[in-house]
Order: C-alpha cells, then sequence, then structure tokens
C-alpha cells in the first residue's frame, strides 16, 4: 500500500479533504532538471495548495496529521484507465459518426471524436466513483490540539 502524510482540512460526511504534508516531488523541482519534464515538474511542484477528498474511516478530525493509503495497483489501473477508455471512445465515435455520414465525412468524424473523448471521460468518472478503490485515511499521526 503507497502512503503519505497529510492534514486534514474540512469533513464531508464519511470522508475528509486533505492537502498533503512536505515532500514536493525530488527537491530538483526548481531547477527543472529532476524528471527531465518541466511541465510534469510544474504539475507536481506547484507552490499552490493541492487537495483531495479520501474515504475517512477513523474519523479523524479538522487540523489531524494523519496517513493516508492508497491501495496497491490503483494509481497505475487508474491512469491507465483515465488514457485508454477516451481514446478508445474517441476513436470509435469518429470512425461510427464518419461511416454514417457519406457525404460530411471529415466534419462527422470531429463531432463524433470530441463526443466520443467527452462521452469516456463521463465514464471513466462514473467507474472510478464506483470502483470503491480510493485513498483512506488509516491513522492519525498527529491529533489537532496535541
Amino acid at each position: 500500500m503507497n502512503e503519505m502524510r497529510a492534514i486534514v482540512l474540512s469533513l464531508h460526511g464519511s470522508e475528509a479533504e486533505i492537502t498533503p504534508v512536505g515532500g514536493n516531488g525530488c527537491g530538483h523541482c526548481a531547477s527543472g532538471k529532476g524528471c527531465g519534464s518541466g511541465k510534469l515538474s510544474q504539475l507536481f511542484c506547484s507552490s499552490k495548495q493541492r487537495t483531495f477528498k479520501v474515504s475517512n474511516a477513523i474519523s479523524a478530525q479538522v487540523g489531524d496529521e494523519v496517513n493516508v493509503g492508497l491501495p496497491d495497483g490503483v494509481l497505475l489501473r487508474n491512469s491507465m484507465l483515465m488514457y485508454v477508455l477516451p481514446l478508445t471512445f474517441m476513436l470509435a465515435a469518429s470512425l461510427l459518426a464518419s461511416s454514417f455520414f457519406e457525404n460530411a465525412r471529415d466534419a462527422a468524424a470531429l463531432l463524433g471524436a470530441v463526443a466520443g473523448l467527452l462521452a469516456g471521460f463521463i465514464v471513466v468518472r462514473l467507474l472510478t466513483k464506483r470502483s470503491g478503490m480510493q485513498a483512506v485515511v488509516r491513522s492519525v499521526v498527529n491529533a489537532a490540539g496535541s
């Protein structure tokens, strides 16, 4: 299981909104020489606060520093799903639309591609929400006010 430390910012029912603590990349992000991709470095090493909603099974409170776990394989599975499924939908919808409209194949293919891509993203969102495979607050490291 992949784990990281985070601070609980707010509670939403059985979920907690968290922000990661420390650890912004490998330390080479400021120089842009870390992983070889400047844009990727900016994405992961941004100075603005990133927040995530995770399952709060242990009822952590606002301000608690917690360990958050992500089950093995979830990150890889979801990233593959995020790339492959929308592109597959885009290609299929484009081919289908261009085969139906003989007079305007290019326009139909373009509209089909856009519609397929959007449908693919919607399906991915529904699948990832239903899968139940999400990050979970596993333990409280430092309780708020301690």
